[in-house]
């Protein structure tokens, strides 16, 4: 990239920047103040990774008798990001001073000694009342986790192609969004036979979406698990965020925290996770006990500008594809990483 492209692309960053700014202005001499919304984070002895985001929200729509609930996705992005916000987290009888980035998102690890399993916290903005947040602790014997994708792995979005990606972002209303067939099946066995086992979704979706996320995954019965998004917009040094190297350093992140675990990695063959699961099967062989790809169906294929496809060695780690999760089960189970019963 040439020096006058990376000053252009962040004199847009700063202009980004400046209009949440006027924004969040604009919006404080209506009245309404900040507030946190928490995402489900992990932890492991002695830490936790805390993850949520200081907005202004939108008022609540007004609805008639006998109308639905369904949210369009667009009101999910009209949201205010209050930058730099001073953020109280209380955990484990302590309180920690924690900032909110550029765009309000709070993504730190703190200090704290909590059991195993789920457990809760409270986060607090500007003298508002706390919030309650949770996060999965791993023990330090779990040797065996889920990292999961969601875009076109448990929903059916075909996310590469612009305008469908518009469309079933800011558009489509939740309840219209479909599940990948028998994936929440699958995982909800992987969570019956890995009780211990850390379940994380990890997307090149943007954090505006999380509560929608959590929403259709729960109707969906879906297992509840950590949620790694990421943050739309210019950085310093291009107009948006790379959604592969978001997915990439997560990965290696989750290697390094917990150097034990090997991970189930499960993805698609729409974008770019057999290429991103390659290259991380190629840097830690010893942390990945395999991999479940879900073939898109022909249509979908199409809306989503082909297939992907990488190299792999099957040496490394099993390696297993099919069009849905009963056929991800099959092969699962073919390989000893899931119970055939």
């Amino acid at each position: 990239m040439s020096p006058a492209s990376a000053a252009k692309i962040h004199w847009f960053a700063r202009l980004e920047h400046r209009f949440h700014v006027w924004r969040e202005r604009r919006a404080r001499r209506r009245g309404r103040s900040a507030t946190v919304v928490p995402f489900p984070g992990y932890g492991g002895t002695g830490w936790v990774r805390v993850v949520g985001r200081a907005l202004i929200v939108p008022p609540p729509l007004k609805r008639s008798r006998g109308e639905g609930t369904g949210v369009r996705g667009w009101r999910a992005f009209v949201s205010i990001p209050v930058s730099f916000a001073a953020v109280q987290v209380h955990v484990g009888g302590r309180t920690h001073d924690v900032v909110a980035d550029r765009g309000g998102v709070i993504d730190t690890v703190i200090e704290a000694e909590l059991e195993p399993g789920w457990q809760t916290l409270t986060m607090s903005v500007e003298g508002q009342d706390p919030v309650e947040a949770t996060v999965f602790i791993v023990a330090d014997d779990v040797r065996f986790g889920v990292i999961c994708d969601v875009d076109d792995t448990v929903m059916v979005t075909a996310l590469p192609r612009p305008f469908i990606a518009a469309w079933n972002s800011f558009v489509l209303d939740e309840h219209a969004r479909t599940p990948v067939p028998g994936m929440a099946v699958l995982l909800e066995q992987l969570r019956r036979e890995y009780p211990s086992a850390p379940m994380i979704y990890l997307s090149t979706g943007a954090w505006n979406v999380a509560p929608t996320l959590r929403r259709f995954l729960s109707r969906n019965l879906f297992p509840a698990g950590a949620m790694l998004l990421t943050d739309w917009g210019p950085t310093h040094d291009r107009w948006f965020r790379s959604g592969r190297e978001h997915k990439t350093t997560n990965l290696r992140r989750l290697a390094r925290e917990f150097p034990e675990v090997r991970w189930l990695l499960i993805g698609d063959d729409g974008q770019h996770d057999e290429a991103i699961y390659s290259q991380f099967l190629d840097e830690h062989p010893g942390s990945v006990a395999g991999v479940a790809i879900r073939r898109l169906l022909p249509a979908e294929a199409v809306l989503a500008g082909g297939r992907a496809s990488a190299e792999h060695d099957p040496a490394k780690a099993p390696w297993v594809s099919a069009e849905d999760g009963a056929g991800l089960r099959d092969r699962l189970s073919d390989v000893g990483l899931i119970d055939p019963r």
